[in-house]
């Protein structure tokens, strides 16, 4: 069984969408996930599975929207793509929570960044489903206007990591 990372977007940030990480986890499990595991209150979810990603993250978006109404976003990576988006990450003199890695449903148009405001010194670099962005003042107070983010859902380097650990943990079969 393959060992996924679903990120929702959307989902408790901003007063949007609510979803107590309990019930998201009962919600996975009810799909068929099993060593279905969340991490913080942002919609952060890790499972095992033997479906297709895409059939996954499907699935999960589907019944997400269900309860929501409408559907707010998964965007579904393996283990393995995590791992290889940390090993990807530029900018090394980014502060991890500086850096912010976007996950988006599909790959972004190879112009995306052409379309990019950054008024604060932000720095970008486009890598298939995901656009790394560097917030060198931090992205709450930064002004950067990227219209290729806007389908997508974020997460700083520490939460990828720990989220990377957390798979490997379950992958491996090892306890917390």
């Amino acid at each position: 069984m393959a060992v996924y990372v679903a990120l929702l977007r959307a989902v408790n940030v901003g007063g949007t969408s609510s979803l107590p990480m309990a019930e998201l986890k009962a919600i996975c499990e009810g799909l068929g996930f099993t060593d279905v595991k969340t991490y913080i209150q942002s919609g952060n979810v890790l499972f095992r599975s033997d479906g297709a990603e895409k059939v996954v993250e499907e699935k999960l978006d589907d019944a997400l929207g269900k309860k929501f109404g409408k559907r707010p976003g998964v965007m579904v990576r393996s283990r393995g793509e995590i791992d290889g988006i940390i090993a990807d990450a530029p900018f090394p003199e980014a502060k991890p929570n500086f850096l912010l890695v976007y996950f988006l449903p599909e790959a972004a148009p190879k112009d995306a960044l052409e379309k990019m405001v950054a008024p604060d010194g932000e720095e970008a670099k486009l890598a298939g489903r995901e656009i790394y962005v560097h917030y060198p003042i931090g992205s709450g107070r930064s002004k950067l206007k990227l219209p290729a983010l806007k389908a997508g859902t974020s997460r700083n380097l520490n939460t990828v990591r720990k989220l990377a650990d957390l798979a490997a943990e379950l992958e491996d079969g090892k306890p917390e």
